[in-house]
């Protein structure tokens, strides 16, 4: 199957899975991210999502070999464009934290589900970049927001107009990734931080992520939702638990959401 979804506990991992074509994206790989998204966010128990690739890459970018009939007319491009937006934006939008665990090519496509994550690991044999310029392709506004909020504008000129792939170092230090480690480390890695994330307040996790989005989304004021999570928060359980927990000097355990 060209993408694995698997439940360990508290984390889901959605692994590309096409390691002989560098899990490149189908069109039908596309489209089957959204439902497994929601599957793992509905899922009792998840708190975590990992989104990784098999076979020592995380993804080479869109499947070029479908290009031809992808692009064949303007209707199937509009229709092809949707369906990556869509999966784009289940990444972007899931209510529970989104780890890349990332290695080899994280490219195009790939490279942009890799920032529609909250978090990016990276092994630092990675290699990064856009490249619509090398085909003659627009990227879309969503996905070019998000490589400039993690790059700014100016890393994101440089990316965008010249194609180039980066490496680990200079991917870090751009703010492709936010973490560079030893390739046999990278699963433990992910997997540790995965763990402590989850030990925390899922609600806390929750109202959090919705918070920077709306910050993403250039809020800059609280709003009537943004209240009414705050009083939401001070009135239920976890806020309970962790005053006691704190009182009696102990790890909380906080409600499974």
């Amino acid at each position: 199957m060209p993408l694995l979804l698997t439940i360990d506990g508290p984390i889901a991992r959605l692994t590309l899975n096409r390691p002989a074509q560098r899990n490149a994206l189908s069109a039908a790989m596309w489209s089957a991210i959204p439902g497994l998204i929601a599957q793992a966010v509905d899922t009792p128990g998840v708190k975590i999502l990992i989104l990784a690739g098999a076979g020592g890459h995380f993804a080479a970018g869109a499947d070029i070999s479908e290009f031809a009939e992808t692009y064949a007319t303007p209707e199937n491009a509009a229709a092809y464009g949707e369906k990556v937006a869509a999966a784009m934006q289940a990444v972007a939008s899931c209510p529970k934290p989104v780890i890349a665990q990332i290695e080899g090519a994280c490219v195009g496509g790939g490279c942009g589900l890799a920032l529609a994550c909250d978090m990016r690991i990276a092994a630092p044999n990675i290699r990064m970049g856009i490249t619509p310029g090398k085909l003659g392709l627009a990227y879309s506004l969503g996905d070019t927001k998000r490589l400039v909020d993690a790059v700014g504008f100016s890393n994101a000129r440089l990316i965008l107009y010249t194609g180039r792939l980066v490496q680990a170092e200079e991917a870090r230090a751009m703010g492709l990734v936010d973490r560079v480690v030893d390739a046999a480390e990278l699963d433990g890695a992910v997997i540790s931080l995965a763990l402590e994330i989850a030990a925390t307040s899922q609600v806390s996790v929750r109202i959090t992520k919705a918070t920077l989005a709306l910050i993403a989304a250039g809020t800059v004021q609280d709003t009537d939702e943004t209240r009414s999570w705050y009083i939401e928060a001070a009135a239920g359980p976890d806020l309970a638990e962790g005053r006691r927990a704190f009182l009696e000097k102990r790890a909380p355990k906080f409600p499974v959401v």
